[in-house]
């Protein structure tokens, strides 16, 4: 078992420890997710109006028990209990939950879901895991620590995870930028974010995949300036920051996650592999 501290500290060799058991919880929800007949699965609709269906419920319940063997005493805000048992205030230390982000890519055949577990300390991410289950592939990160890439190899244990090798964001290069997009939810403001940079290649996709791929390198930017919510986001910049680059508000602040309050909100964000050029763009903006 791994007790996380109030005080995150990535020098702790139970760090490490702690982003492998991660990985086996999100390895193991995505062989249950990949299990179920998609044309077949039962669904159903939240208050908000947007789709669960029953591979949330089992990836929930997979991660859920996991955790409180993994992490015990600390709280778990999942997207799946946020309706029905919501915590306003998870304390220093927590976990978010994501059991199936991209439930709509998930029923519509495309292969652009994952899982997604991150500790929060302090108001940031500080670890996380993303699972790809229809891409055999996780990507994971620890700030300060590092991150990686690997392939899911059956069983579903992180020991049996192949091809594991270290990410790295890469510098914005002069020309060829490429811009994940989200495949739902863009918008005039993204549009306009977009106008502030050189010419792009725009790369659409679902879920929290965007993340990843700047992680290791193969995308720059990712905007989202629409609201989302801290589940959907939080492993994904805990493994961008900790493969070297930022997320933070449009504005260039941090995000505070925690904020149970506002329901775990989040009204917007920029992910980027170079923090240097996030810094040029905020200066240009602060021009114009």
């Amino acid at each position: 078992m791994t007790k996380m501290p109030a005080d995150w500290d990535p020098s702790l060799p139970r760090v490490g420890l702690l982003v492998d058991e991660m990985t086996t919880l999100v390895a193991r929800a995505a062989a249950a997710i990949v299990a179920i007949e998609r044309s077949t699965v039962m669904r159903w609709t939240k208050q908000d109006l947007s789709p669960v269906i029953a591979a949330d419920a089992v990836a929930q319940s997979i991660i859920v028990d996991g955790l409180t063997q993994i992490v015990p005493g600390l709280p778990i805000v999942s997207e799946e209990a946020s309706e029905s048992n919501p915590i306003m205030q998870p304390g220093a230390t927590f976990v978010l939950v994501d059991p199936l982000d991209g439930t709509r890519e998930f029923l519509a055949g495309r292969d652009e879901f994952t899982v997604n577990i991150a500790v929060v300390s302090q108001g940031t991410p500080v670890a996380g895991c993303i699972a790809a289950p229809a891409l055999a592939l996780t990507w994971s990160g620890a700030v300060g620590y590092g991150a990686e890439r690997s392939e899911l190899l059956p069983p579903t244990d992180v020991h049996s995870c192949g091809n594991r090798r270290p990410l790295r964001t890469r510098p914005l290069p002069d020309r060829d930028i490429r811009v994940a997009v989200s495949r739902s939810h863009f918008d005039s403001r993204t549009e306009r974010f977009l106008a502030r940079l050189p010419p792009a290649h725009r790369i659409a996709c679902g879920s929290s995949l965007k993340f990843c791929r700047i992680a290791e390198g193969s995308v720059d930017v990712y905007p989202r300036l629409g609201p989302t919510h801290e589940w959907d986001i939080a492993a994904g910049h805990a493994i961008v920051v900790a493969a070297g680059g930022i997320v933070a508000a449009p504005d260039g602040r941090p995000l505070i996650y925690g904020r149970g309050a506002d329901g775990y909100a989040v009204p917007g964000f920029v992910a980027w592999g170079d923090p240097f050029a996030a810094e040029g763009v905020l200066e240009q903006s602060a021009l114009d």
